[in-house]
């Protein structure tokens, strides 16, 4: 009884996506409107499959600009927060205006990394950092500062350094807000590097769709939105996927696969 209330509410969300999509081809077809206004889903997915090839070319940019943003937020988040647990100061120090940073509109420095180093990888990457660095760090501290002091006081009084506290407690220990952090950054990753691209660019989604939407071409836009959503959801997964071989205590809490 309990494994099929489980089949039923992993099943849940499809139910309803597949309705929405019913509701949309019906509205559709039913007023009649036009395919600039609003395409159906079947024309969206249908112009999806005949720009594959161009769709592909776009989505690799866009993956690759994604993907490398991405992991430059992971590395300079986990030495941020490694140095913020080694030196207590510089916590109290950068801490204030790591949360200020984040307060200055997206668009707008979006707008100026465009200006500052032209219409290349770099400004494109810089967006991706800035909107994913924030949730994985923040989440990593709270992680840290949620470690049982009597457990890190063991540790000390066992001769253990700060580095081997680090390594054996601390971080094995944050690993669940870590991740969580993580998988809240896969999902912004894509839509920051869109967002880098609609300011300036010459290849990749954002600027594909910039196109499309100038000639009113819906559909291409819609398509290239099912792309940037799936390519969000993928890396979602992914993320869950090393939560789950990676934190084995925390199975329970995760997605079975």
């Amino acid at each position: 009884m309990r494994k099929s209330a489980n089949i039923g509410l992993r099943l849940a969300p499809w139910l309803v996506f597949v309705l929405l999509l019913t509701v949309w081809e019906m509205a559709v077809r039913i007023w009649s409107l036009p395919l600039w206004i609003l395409p159906a889903p079947s024309r969206v997915l249908q112009t999806a499959i005949s720009s594959f090839h161009l769709l592909l070319d776009h989505t690799m940019v866009t993956l690759g600009e994604a993907m490398l943003g991405f992991t430059c937020s992971v590395v300079l988040a986990f030495l941020l927060v490694f140095f913020f647990n080694l030196l207590p100061c510089l916590r109290q120090a950068l801490y204030p205006l790591l949360v200020i940073s984040q307060t200055i509109p997206l668009i707008t420095l979006a707008v100026l990394f465009t200006i500052w180093f032209g219409w290349g990888l770099l400004p494109k990457v810089l967006v991706v950092i800035l909107v994913c660095f924030f949730p994985i760090a923040i989440s990593l501290i709270r992680g840290i500062d949620g470690v049982d002091p009597e457990m890190i006081d063991l540790f000390r009084s066992m001769g253990a350094s700060r580095l081997k506290i680090w390594t054996m407690v601390q971080f094995p220990l944050a690993l669940p807000s870590f991740f969580a952090g993580l998988r809240i950054s896969a999902t912004y990753s894509i839509m920051a590097a869109v967002i880098g691209e609609w300011m300036g660019a010459q290849q990749g989604l954002g600027f594909y769709m910039t196109l499309l939407q100038k000639n009113f071409a819906v559909d291409g836009v819609l398509a290239a939105v099912l792309i940037i959503c799936l390519l969000s959801l993928l890396l979602v997964k992914l993320v869950e996927l090393a939560e789950y071989l990676l934190v084995p205590w925390q199975r329970t809490n995760t997605i079975h696969y």
